[in-house]
């Protein structure tokens, strides 16, 4: 054998196969030494994206699994020190990341191009096999008590944050209920807090030993593959770990599928389950059933139609009856976990507290009754349709759709690769069509209506919220009166030798409005009054349509009214021929001529001052939608009855999102920094939770004056003036693709120029031009157990000012994996994680803390002086540096990672922006040129004031027990602080109450006082 040959990889073919209903082509392989498993899903794109997939089982709620996927990251057998993995990983145009799930852990490599991805694999598979789990990574990734006595830990403060959320304990019970002890299903795998303090690092490397076996790993890769190189760097990897390696025949049961299996229900179990609330006037419903095998391709399908029939949108039997005629709910979730006996979830969300048995009765008694009578087989076949739809949809357009399904594969199906073959077409659904009543019918029963099942009933427990506080500080004062100190350090490594790839290598992602497609629009026939319309062209069997709409014209005192008209534009009656068509009808009509549509916020456009409404189809469809458009727009009728549905829904959901930490924070911090007048601050909770309930009265007393603000806001939007239009698809198969939108235009009435795009500045108060005049505000709340943190100062207000490289490159750096930010909070184990906001030109610097035991410890001293370092004394580090640049070319691959998507940017760029096309590519440039002394300029003149009393304001939610300390830091910091309820933020939009009555309140505001506050601005601060 030549010197320069080398031994062919052993790895062997398993099969390779072209997906029928999308451009991919899949290629299974495996190790003939490890076991090791290969899926290659190709795709044509700018980014790579791996997922190495390990079945992970435990019995127990230690938070093992959890654990060990952060302990991954801390060094590996070559790679001994922390952070090194994610530092090469930066500098390759990559990301790492990974999450944990009951039945696995995926480990995710995100690359621009091949060449990034190829370099960090082998060292992050490095990583996953043979991790260095030292007692110290532990201590402070886990779990450790800090100074004073307080607990910490990344992991911990993750799992303290959601450990007494609803949704956690109602998914707790109902595991219980579910499972036996001996089926790992029924464990809480993220961790339980009392067992994650006493979890120890041998039982962590015991768990390693046992499932992070290579032939218990999948290596799955989407994207454009070299695959010979590919395979190559495996069968490197694997004869540089091989006396790692166990051998083949050594036993192994392999999780799931060797394990015990659940029994099946023998008997209904209904219970109930209490979670800590202050405001105990809505709780949950959530019914489980067993259902059939994950990996049968036709049963699943049947299963994914049959939720669509009964509960898939507004005309499902469920929700027009349980939503929209009975108003026991605000919606009614359905969905199905993939397991060899799949789990199948109602739920019906935002229940009065008193009719939670009574909501569960209802949805039992409505699953019984569909299947006793004959279903509508027309809109089942519609249903049949959609689905198959939708799916060749997502195959096309979503990053996920391959990797999800080849997950589940790996984890249920057979290791030779034929249950994988079932995602080569799309077969079930012809059988699916051709289903009878009966079957259909058959099917319910077997599996819902008829089976036996579990039920969770969750109340809402004031009293439960008093008794973890009071049990938490009497737990806190016995240790800290023990309290024993430890202080661990560590050293690090030089990564010089991992060369850093050159970006002109990256694959351009599709170019839209290519010369031949610019010929079909520049031949088309003129419309007559030419609306805003701009084509991207790109190849695809799908139609993106979206319409941009200005909100600046709707009246103020009217725009809380805005999430109610985007719940009713789809939902409501219309004038056809002189006669009123009810809803039902008008969506179902909707559903057979659409993959999806919708109405939100245009904020992923980049304007959440804006809304958008959107449209998938198939192109033959399009005509038939723009006068869809038109119709909804102008010929919908405000039904009383309609909005009164709308209206008690989203009131249903309000204690929900009240319940939430960080949503709150941002609530509040928008309500000091942003004018009523904006879009996003309008439809805040806190303004919906009073507006909505005096409108809710007003539909009762004088509906005519509320239909009379509906018809305001659909004359404030719908101008010819305030319309812009975004068409992608492959414009040679549409029909008349300009002259089709005649039918709009002549409605829009056009005049004037287009109205300007209101840039994100324009909305700022003046304490939001410059901030730092409120101080520091701590609101607690009883449903959160740790602390989250918005801190705001002034920012740039233009995506072309030349400071924007630098703050680019200078936020990326402080946000570096092991940079000055990580090692200050998340390595300290104070949060699970610290960020800044990337709205580069909305006038604002923000910072959050995400998830903390106790924010002031984030955004105290230590780790302003820790961010400070780069200007106060030390040099910029090279490689963290290089590392920002390149996580700035991921995020813009990460913008334009689909074809809608990279058409999306140049509608943004050109249009939402107001920059030239080229923006990115300039961008990227400069990036590259920024020097460390711009750096040092922008940190010390626009992000380090961020951390500044004075220059910045402070917006904390935390628990209860907590503010005290919390307020107490922030004040010696120098910030002046106030303590208040949510209740004080609460904002009616100047809608009172009619001939004087008095509302009764939420419970919240019975203490809503003036609030605690006090000056310290004068404090000397660093």
């Amino acid at each position: 054998m030549a010197p320069e040959e080398r031994p062919k990889p052993r790895f062997r073919k398993v099969q390779s196969f072209e997906t029928e209903y999308a451009p991919c082509t899949i290629s299974q392989y495996v190790s003939e030494r490890s076991g090791m498993q290969v899926i290659v899903a190709d795709r044509q794109g700018p980014k790579v994206n791996g997922y190495f997939t390990l079945a992970t089982e435990i019995l127990d709620d230690s938070g093992a699994p959890h654990t060990l996927e952060h302990l991954v990251f801390m060094g590996s057998k070559n790679y001994r020190y922390k952070g090194l993995l994610d530092k090469i990983s930066s500098r390759a145009y990559s990301g790492t990341n990974a999450w944990t799930a009951t039945d696995h852990t995926a480990y995710t490599l995100e690359s621009a191009g091949w060449e990034g991805f190829a370099q960090i694999l082998p060292v992050y598979l490095e990583h996953v096999i043979v991790p260095v789990i030292t007692d110290e990574a532990c201590t402070t990734e886990v779990h450790h008590i800090d100074g004073e006595g307080n607990d910490a830990g990344v992991v911990y403060s993750e799992m303290q944050a959601i450990q007494y959320k609803s949704a956690e304990i109602v998914d707790l019970a109902a595991k219980r209920q579910l499972y036996p002890e001996n089926v790992g299903f029924r464990y809480e795998t993220g961790g339980m807090t009392d067992a994650l303090r006493n979890l120890t690092t041998d039982r962590i490397r015991e768990f390693h030993r046992e499932m992070y076996q290579p032939r218990n790993l999948a290596v799955i890769i989407v994207g454009e593959t070299d695959h010979d190189n590919l395979l190559q760097i495996l069968d490197d990897f694997e004869e540089s770990i091989k006396d790692d390696l166990p051998p083949l025949d050594a036993p192994f049961k392999r999780p799931w599928i060797d394990s015990e299996q659940p029994p099946a229900l023998t008997e209904t179990k209904v219970s109930t389950a209490e979670f800590p609330e202050a405001d105990e006037s809505v709780g949950e419903v959530v019914v489980g059933w067993f259902g059939p095998n994950c990996i049968d391709p036709l049963a699943t399908s049947a299963l994914n139609v049959l939720q669509t029939y009964l509960c898939g949108s507004s005309v499902s039997i469920l929700e027009n009856v349980m939503v929209e005629r009975e108003e026991l709910a605000s919606s009614v979730a359905c969905y199905w976990e993939s397991r060899p006996k799949s789990v199948i979830w109602f739920q019906p969300t935002s229940v009065a507290t008193e009719k939670l048995e009574f909501v569960y009765k209802r949805l039992i008694e409505l699953l019984k009754e569909v299947a006793s009578k004959p279903l509508d087989m027309e809109y089942m076949k519609s249903c049949v349709q959609r689905e198959r739809r939708q799916v060749k949809f997502q195959a096309e357009s979503s990053e996920s759709f391959f990797s999800s399904n080849i997950i589940t594969d790996y984890l249920f199906g057979k290791r030779d690769g034929s249950t994988l073959l079932d995602m080569k077409s799309l077969d079930e659904y012809d059988n699916l069509e051709k289903w009878t009543d009966e079957q259909w019918r058959d099917f319910l029963r077997k599996w819902i209506s008829d089976a036996h099942h579990i039920a969770i009933l969750a109340k809402p427990s004031m009293a439960l919220a008093e008794k973890y506080k009071t049990e938490e500080e009497e737990r806190l004062a016995k240790r800290k009166a023990k309290l024993v100190l430890r202080i661990s350090s560590e050293g690090g490594m030089s990564i010089d030798g991992q060369p850093v790839p050159w970006t002109g290598r990256f694959r351009k992602c599709w170019r839209s409005r290519g010369q031949g497609n610019r010929k079909v629009i520049d031949a088309a026939t003129d419309g007559k009054d030419p609306l805003f319309i701009q084509f991207e062209s790109v190849p695809s069997n799908f139609v993106h349509i979206s319409l941009y709409l200005g909100t600046a014209r709707v009246p103020t005192e009217v725009k809380p009214l805005l999430p109610i008209f985007a719940d009713n534009f789809f939902n409501t009656p219309i004038e056809r021929d002189g006669k009123q068509v009810d809803f039902e009808q008008i969506v179902m009509e909707l559903e057979e001529e659409t993959i999806s549509y919708g109405i939100r916020s245009a904020k992923d456009m980049g304007d959440p001052d804006s809304i958008t409404i959107q449209f998938q189809i198939e192109p033959e469809k399009y005509a038939s939608i723009i006068s869809w458009i038109r119709t909804m727009m102008f010929d919908s009728v405000f039904d009383v009855q309609r909005l009164k549905a709308g209206v008690q829904k989203q009131l249903a959901d309000i204690p929900e999102l009240k319940r939430d930490g960080r949503s709150m924070s941002t609530e509040i911090n928008m309500a000091y920094h942003l004018k009523k007048e904006s879009y996003a601050v309008s439809k805040r909770a806190l303004v919906r939770a009073v507006y909505l309930r005096r409108v809710k009265k007003l539909l009762e007393s004088d509906p005519e004056l509320v239909v009379s603000w509906f018809e305001k806001i659909r004359k404030s939007l719908f101008q010819f003036n305030n319309t812009r239009i975004l068409v992608t698809a492959d414009v040679n198969k549409l029909e008349n693709p300009v002259a089709a939108w005649d039918v709009l235009s002549s409605a829009l009435q056009p005049a004037g120029e287009l109205l300007p795009v209101l840039k994100a500045h324009s909305h700022l108060t003046e304490e939001g031009e410059n901030p730092g005049s409120v101080g520091a505000v701590i609101v607690p709340m009883t449903t959160v157990d740790g602390s989250y943190s918005v801190s705001t100062s002034k920012g740039i207000i233009s995506f072309e000012d030349p400071r924007l490289p630098a703050i680019l490159v200078a936020i990326g750096y402080l946000e570096a994996v092991e940079g000055p930010l990580w090692c200050a909070v998340r390595g300290q184990g104070m949060a699970y994680g610290v960020f800044f906001n990337r709205d580069v030109d909305s006038g604002m610097i923000q910072f959050r803390v995400y998830r903390s035991p106790d924010v002031s410890k984030a955004i105290a001293p230590p780790v302003r002086q820790s961010a400070r370092s780069p200007r106060a004394r030390s040099p910029i580090d090279r490689h963290l540096k290089e590392g920002a640049i390149s996580q700035i070319v991921v995020h813009f691959a990460d913008e334009q990672s689909t074809m809608a998507s990279a058409a999306s940017q140049n509608f943004v760029l050109g249009v939402v922006r107001g920059v030239p096309l080229d923006w990115h590519k300039k961008i990227m440039k400069s990036v590259r040129d920024v020097t460390d002394e711009q750096i040092k300029d922008v940190l010390n003149d626009l992000i380090m004031p961020v951390f500044a009393p004075g220059k910045s304001n402070v917006i904390v939610t935390c628990a209860p027990i907590l503010e005290e300390n919390i307020e107490k830091a922030l004040k010696e910091t120098g910030y002046k602080t106030q303590v208040q309820q949510l209740a004080y933020f609460h904002d009616d939009y100047g809608l009172k109450p009619q001939d004087g009555e008095e509302e009764e309140e939420e419970s919240e505001e019975e203490d809503d006082e003036e609030g605690d506050y006090t000056d310290d601005s004068d404090d000397e601060s660093d």
